[in-house]
């Protein structure tokens, strides 16, 4: 194919995907019909589950913010490969992944704002500005609601976005970085979200318990009472009657207030219904269940749990969460970074997992001196490299700073403590 065909083929694809609508109409409803046309969906507790809602569940933005939060903090490392292995490299591009991507944004704010597109939305879009040399200069974060998807039937997708204001721009695939969410689907570009794929029918519990013990406390968290009359009254005196009684010592304000019945009236307790105690209960049960549609532990969010399959200590269990949780977001923006930013090269990024796979200091110094070498067998680091995971200045070569050490009667030493030196 020539040249001219090439671009007239792309021309046509681009003016074809300016003429699609965004697929999201923005329109202002309570309807649940009208919700359930824009994404929400009705759980079996009545309430339209949408990801404004699913936000005001403290589970729901808890583990969010938890894994938001920790991908935030995680350094992305670039290298370059080689020989030998990898060796990493400093590029001006890694200010942008570790700094500020844009004028508007902080790299902790952008690896945030993905992870919530990703877990509300399914996706996530950033738009990759290159000068004229090819370099990138600006990564853009974009609202997932503005961007379409756009298959171009030959494996690769377009890019429809429509900004706020302006007229809507169609972007190559290389020109935007696209991280999936779980359930990815190639052939339309999206992805499934956890909230209304997983957990929408406990996140729908979770509102009507929210709800239900709001106007528990509302009525002064007492239980019911039944006001009973030696003698007939009438439907206006039992009216007057619950409205001086609500009115009086109903609410959070009036509680421990004394009760005074005259004319012979008297008052019963009645116990909380076990509906009402088991729907208290669920609350917990709920949380339970969303930290598992996220992949959280649930002591991590602030909930006890029994019995757990992540493990018996708090370290093996931030372990767990590191590993199966996560990875599985790292490695989609390593490896949309990577296959984006540098398409078949040497050069590859890595987030840099030290900070949250470090235990205790005991732990910590027995792996430290255990990589190093000594009684326990030859060692796997050297003086520096470690030292350098503590953020300290290395040693001189002299010192051994960039020397493996094998102890004393390894069968490959050749003095009592070699120094093999790289």
């Amino acid at each position: 194919m020539s040249k001219k065909n090439k671009s007239d083929k792309k021309a046509s694809k681009v003016s074809k995907a300016l003429s699609v609508k965004n697929e999201v109409q923005y329109i202002k409803s309570s309807d649940p019909a009208v919700i359930n046309l824009l994404g929400g969906l009705q759980s079996s507790s009545g309430y339209v589950v949408t990801d404004d809602s699913a936000m005001r569940v403290s589970a729901v933005a808890a583990c969010i913010n938890l894994i938001g939060g920790s991908i935030a903090s995680l350094p992305l490392a670039f290298y370059r490969r080689t020989d030998s292995g990898r060796e990493k490299v400093a590029l001006p591009i890694s200010y942008l992944f570790n700094e500020r991507p844009c004028g508007a944004w902080t790299a902790a704010t952008m690896k945030e704002w993905w992870v919530r597109c990703n877990a509300l939305r399914g996706d996530s879009f950033s738009r990759i500005e290159r000068d004229r040399l090819g370099d990138v200069v600006r990564i853009v974060p974009l609202h997932p609601d503005r961007v379409t998807p756009l298959p171009d039937g030959e494996g690769e997708l377009l890019y429809r976005y429509q900004p706020k204001n302006g007229a809507a721009r169609v972007y190559q695939d290389n020109e935007i970085l696209h991280i999936p969410g779980f359930g990815y689907d190639g052939e339309t570009g999206r992805s499934l979200t956890v909230i209304q794929h997983a957990a929408f029918q406990s996140i729908g519990i979770a509102l009507a318990a929210d709800e239900f013990s709001g106007r528990f406390l509302k009525n002064g968290a007492t239980p019911k009472h039944l006001i009973t009359s030696p003698g007939k009254m009438g439907q206006e005196q039992i009216d007057e009657l619950k409205d001086q009684y609500v009115q009086k010592y109903a609410g959070p304000e009036n509680a421990g207030k004394p009760l005074v019945l005259t004319q012979g009236l008297e008052i019963k307790e009645l116990s909380m219904s076990s509906v009402d105690a088991e729907l208290l209960e669920s609350r917990k049960y709920q949380v339970i269940d969303i930290a598992r549609a996220f992949g959280v532990p649930p002591f991590m969010i602030g909930a006890q749990e029994t019995a757990t399959s992540w493990g018996t200590g708090i370290e093996q269990m931030t372990l767990g969460f590191v590993k199966f949780t996560l990875q599985t977001y790292l490695n989609r923006i390593e490896q949309e970074t990577n296959s984006k930013i540098f398409p078949k090269h040497d050069y590859f990024v890595e987030f840099n997992l030290d900070g949250l796979l470090r235990g205790d200091s005991k732990s910590e110094g027995e792996y430290m001196r255990q990589a190093m070498g000594g009684s326990m067998g030859p060692g796997w680091m050297t003086l520096n490299e470690i030292r350098r995971i503590k953020n300290l200045p290395p040693v001189d070569d002299k010192e051994g700073g960039n020397s493996f050490y094998e102890p004393k009667g390894n069968s490959n030493a050749q003095a009592d403590t070699a120094i093999i030196t790289r």
